[in-house]
């Protein structure tokens, strides 16, 4: 009979114990995520998606670079050189990236450079992957890269062009780009559906795991609600979510 009672108890204590170590486990994370913002903005215009993936039980590192001030070559080692000096944990298992815009790009000609051996996944927000023909029509002009920068010339989609002869990408890669634009004029420049930036066609890239269309302008789409959430089902789960 005590045997009996002593079981029980052992089993009861299991069923106790046993669930809220499960959930502990959920909780935490040893997954890192980079954030990198676009062209002409800054680490701030990514703050809403930092603060949405920390709830998520992510450690987030949101990065400036000087976008408007350097070629793409050398922004992507700037990039490299700080992930270099995080302190991150120990315990790291994987290191996600998110980006806007153009620092989709800086993430391509980055990972080309240099092998990250705990790469987990990479969601794009709005990335000319293929190029942007504003720059192609636009580019010409000595005005547009002084206010751009050197990189913005660099987005072009010439078959012979900086973008295009960084290939098809090896890394689970989820892209969400924007049918919407604010812009009317720099939207005429580009043909079929786009952002006000760049078209629905050349955001996508060959070797991309998934894709999602959101109803979104170029300068918003990180901080659209559903934008957040696919992004953090990207990362999880490695596909975005769909009814």
């Amino acid at each position: 009979m005590k045997s009996q009672i002593s079981f029980f108890k052992f089993f009861l204590a299991f069923l106790l114990v046993e669930p809220a170590r499960l959930i502990t486990g959920q909780d935490s994370t040893n997954e890192q995520v980079i954030l990198l913002h676009g062209l002409s903005r800054t680490a701030r215009s990514m703050d809403k998606l930092k603060a949405h993936l920390e709830k998520k039980n992510f450690q987030v590192y949101n990065l400036n670079y000087p976008s408007r001030k350097f070629k793409i070559e050398i922004l992507s080692e700037m990039v490299w050189e700080q992930i270099q000096e995080l302190d991150l944990p120990k315990s790291t298992n994987k290191i996600h990236f998110v980006t806007h815009s153009m620092g989709g790009i800086l993430v391509r000609q980055m990972l080309k450079s240099h092998e990250l051996l705990t790469l987990g996944r990479v969601v794009m927000l709005s990335p000319p992957n293929k190029g942007s023909e504003i720059v192609d029509k636009l580019g010409g002009n000595p005005l547009f890269e002084m206010i751009n920068g050197p990189a913005s010339i660099q987005l072009g989609t010439h078959s012979q062009g900086f973008v295009s002869k960084l290939g098809k990408v090896e890394f689970d890669l989820g892209v969400i780009t924007g049918d919407r634009s604010i812009n009317l004029y720099l939207s005429s420049l580009i043909p079929g559906k786009d952002d006000g930036k760049v078209s629905v066609k050349r955001a996508k890239i060959e070797g991309m795991k998934d894709f999602f269309l959101c109803p979104v302008a170029h300068p918003f789409i990180m901080n659209d609600q559903n934008v957040l959430r696919q992004t953090e089902a990207f990362l999880l789960h490695g596909k975005f979510q769909r009814p």
